[in-house]
């Protein structure tokens, strides 16, 4: 578990940090009840306005999920071949689509690469209503991890021109979808359909034995679809929040205000960037 800061709420504490999902590194024996016991008394002491789990293993049975996501995984180990089949008809048809429209795919791990992406991910933010990351988080990413060869961006182009990007992170046998953008206005050319294909693709040939694809809104159709059209499995994550000023767990809670996406969707990209470092201050 990890404590924030950030200059606008209160310290809390998260496990783990910006990772859609975070089970116990204990034994399975171990009473999980205890980790809560302390982590409670950890609190008061430092503290945190509430703290998170984001694990099924240690939440108690009888605590309410605060927030539930839809978390996606696909078995690599069956082979392209195989994976490629069981894709769906739609998104077979996606990547023929954009194989034929002369778009060019590939894996990167350089700087051009990261600043390509950052480009097409302001874009994509800024059309989901929601402000993009601070650059310099990007630039930690590609030092630390994808210099590193902890991951990797796959660029899709057309004529040069960067329309598709995603970002994945790797540690031994396991990956993990953690970024997706592109441009809306060649939307039809299914760049981003070309752009998860190479990266499986690439992932099963190199071993990889399991794609993670992230967690998603419950309200968020369109991407849980996108995300089963792979092939993948689903399964409900949810999180437990205990508030430590009311001692309680808290119960769900409504994430369905759309006043602040209509308001960054509006915003032009350069105020959606500073917005983005004033609010992702512990990013950098």
């Amino acid at each position: 578990m990890e404590a924030c800061s950030p200059c606008l709420t209160r310290a809390r504490g998260i496990c783990l940090t910006f990772s859609d999902y975070c089970a116990p590194l204990t034994f399975s024996s171990f009473g999980h009840e205890l980790v809560t016991q302390k982590l409670q008394q950890i609190a008061r002491e430092r503290g945190w306005s509430y703290f998170e789990l984001r694990s099924h293993s240690i939440i108690p049975g009888d605590v309410p999920a605060s927030e539930s996501y839809y978390g996606h995984f696909l078995d690599l180990r069956i082979g392209p071949e195989a994976l490629i089949s069981n894709f769906s008809s739609s998104v077979q048809r996606a990547v023929r689509k954009a194989q034929r429209s002369g778009l060019t795919v590939s894996i990167q791990s350089g700087p051009g690469a990261m600043a390509q992406f950052y480009k097409l991910h302001v874009r994509t933010r800024r059309r989901h209503g929601v402000p993009p990351q601070p650059r310099s988080f990007f630039i930690n990413i590609q030092r630390h991890l994808i210099s590193a060869g902890l991951g990797f961006i796959v660029l899709v182009e057309c004529q040069k021109d960067a329309i598709a990007a995603a970002m994945f992170f790797k540690l031994g046998r396991h990956a993990v979808y953690k970024f997706g953008a592109s441009d809306e206005r060649l939307q039809e050319l299914r760049a981003n359909n070309l752009a998860m294909f190479e990266a499986i693709r690439y992932l099963a040939e190199e071993g990889a034995e399991a794609l993670h694809f992230g967690r998603t809104e419950t309200e968020n159709p369109g991407l849980r679809r996108f995300k089963l059209s792979w092939g993948a499995s689903e399964e409900i994550l949810d999180y437990a929040r205990f508030d430590t000023a009311s001692v309680s767990w808290e119960h769900s809670r409504d994430r369905r205000s759309t006043f602040h996406k209509r308001l960054f969707r509006a915003l032009p990209a350069s105020l959606n960037r500073l917005a983005g470092a004033m609010i992702y201050p512990h990013l950098d």
